[in-house]
């Protein structure tokens, strides 16, 4: 019996194809990922920084050792302010920034807000510099892509590529508060990431690159951009954030069932107070060390993260009722809170 046997010739259909009408190869899908990818980080490359930085550090007996580290960051100005993390540059003696160019030039701290770990740097350049695109994490979405560049291990402007992993996640910054809204992104990050870009596919920063879970892979975390502009607003107009302040030391404590039902209380936990600093305006206002925190100007507080979102800037100054449970009284304190004193350490 006479065997055929076809021979695919370069007229044949391509086997990647669906053999649907405008079926898209899987070499045009990656040519198409591949210009995103080199489109952006052409365009926000030369805006990225190596941050070199020197601390001193105090050992025993009064001595001192000098460390090093570095860090990435970005042009956001083309007259030298650089955005960069705030546990990148905090406390450092000495900071340097080296240019994608090769110039490189001591950097002085314009401003630092470790709760939102975000630090702003200024340069002087004789000449103009190339300032990155800021774009709006408001309007990210879960799934589109994200590219990370940043100088990991001193390997500068390595580019990683991934996506939007999550949105809306939380992550607490050396300070002890909770950095809301955080980007979550599998682009690799990597030591010396921290500080430098995260960019959508149009070459515009969504975020600022700042933690990686290890020894994960693919959890990665970025400050969002829109949060970043808020905070270099008020880091250059002020040279700091105003946050409020009551003077309480606590921690997140469940509630018994019967003590909700009898106050009407919705949370299942509060903040049990288990310091109470002297002179301060929780102190002021008769705030005792073992009352139990249930809610804060009528909002209900379930734990110390929520305390710390609701003492804004516009708090400060301004009086409000605490409410707590003591023993079996609940009271409510009126309490004036003061702009928080400013952090000498991390």
């Amino acid at each position: 019996m006479e065997r055929r046997i076809h021979v695919m010739s370069e007229q044949d259909p391509s086997p990647r194809t669906s053999g649907q009408p405008g079926a898209i190869q899987e070499d045009q899908l990656f040519d198409a990922y591949s210009q995103a990818v080199i489109s952006a980080s052409e365009k926000i490359s030369p805006s990225v920084v190596n941050i070199e930085i020197r601390r001193q550090l105090r050992a025993g007996r009064g001595d001192a050792r000098e460390a090093s580290g570095s860090g990435s960051g970005f042009l956001f100005t083309s007259d030298g302010f650089i955005l960069t993390n705030s546990h990148v540059v905090h406390d450092a003696g000495e900071i340097r920034v080296l240019l994608a160019d090769g110039n490189r030039f001591v950097a002085d701290v314009a401003g630092d807000d470790p709760d939102t770990d975000l630090a702003l740097l200024k340069i002087h350049a004789p000449t103009l510099l190339p300032a990155a695109s800021l774009g709006d994490s408001s309007r990210l979405r879960v799934g589109q892509l994200a590219i990370a560049i940043g100088n990991p291990y001193g390997f500068q402007l390595t580019v990683t590529a991934g996506v939007v992993s999550a949105l809306g996640r939380a992550l607490r910054a050396t300070s002890g508060r909770l950095i809301d809204n955080v980007i979550q992104t599998d682009a690799a990050l990597n030591p010396g990431n921290s500080g430098g870009p995260l960019t959508s596919s149009q070459g515009e920063v969504i975020g600022v690159n700042s933690a990686a879970i290890l020894p994960a892979q693919g959890i990665c975390f970025a400050i969002p951009i829109n949060t970043a502009k808020f905070v270099v607003e008020r880091l250059l107009r002020n040279g700091k954030i105003r946050r409020a302040y009551l003077g309480i030391g606590g921690h997140t404590v469940p509630l018994h069932t019967r003590i909700r039902r009898f106050y009407d209380v919705p949370a299942t936990t509060g903040v049990l107070a288990i310091a109470v600093e002297p002179q301060s305006p929780a102190q002021r206002a008769g705030v005792r060390e073992g009352d139990l925190i249930v809610a804060y100007d009528g909002e209900a507080v379930a734990g110390v993260d929520d305390l710390h979102r609701l003492l804004t800037e516009q708090r400060v100054g301004v009086g409000a009722v605490l409410t707590v449970i003591r023993g079996a009284e609940r009271l409510p304190f009126v309490v004036v809170a003061e702009e928080a004193p400013p952090r000498t350490g991390k």
